[in-house]
C-alpha cells in the first residue's frame, strides 16, 4: 500500500490549504470501499483525528475543524482531500491520511502545515 500526501506548507493566519493523499497503485474498487482518516500530531501532542470520511461518503470532524475543513474523495482519481479554510495556530502540525485495510493500518508519510500569525 502506497499513501502518497501533499499539499502541506506555510501559510498565513486566515489562509487555506487542500491536502491530499492518492494511492495510485490501489485498483479503483478497492479504493472506492475503504474509509479514510485525516489525523495530526502537533509537537508534544498525541495524534488526533481530524476528519473521516466512509466509502458511502459520511464525514465526521473534529470540534475544534468544524465548519472550517472539508473532507472528500476522488474515486477516480483515487485520492483524497482535506480542504482547510481560516487556519490557525492551533491547525499547525504534521497531518496524515490513515485507512485500515485487509486487517492492517496503514499511514501516509506525513505533510507538514505550518500557520504565522
Amino acid at each position: 500500500v502506497n499513501l502518497v500526501e501533499s499539499g502541506g506548507g506555510s501559510v498565513q493566519a486566515g489562509g487555506s490549504l487542500r491536502l491530499s493523499c492518492a494511492e495510485p497503485r490501489i485498483i479503483l474498487s478497492t479504493f472506492w470501499a475503504t474509509d479514510v482518516t485525516w489525523y495530526r500530531q502537533a509537537p508534544g501532542n498525541q495524534r488526533e483525528l481530524v476528519a473521516s470520511i466512509t466509502s458511502d461518503g459520511v464525514t465526521k470532524y473534529a470540534d475544534s475543524v468544524q465548519g472550517r475543513f472539508a473532507i472528500s474523495k476522488s474515486n477516480t482519481k483515487k485520492t483524497t482531500y482535506l480542504q482547510m479554510n481560516e487556519l490557525n495556530a492551533e491547525d499547525i502540525g504534521v497531518y496524515l491520511c490513515y485507512h485500515r485495510r485487509w486487517g492492517s493500518d496503514y499511514w501516509g508519510q506525513g505533510t507538514q502545515v505550518t500557520v504565522s500569525s
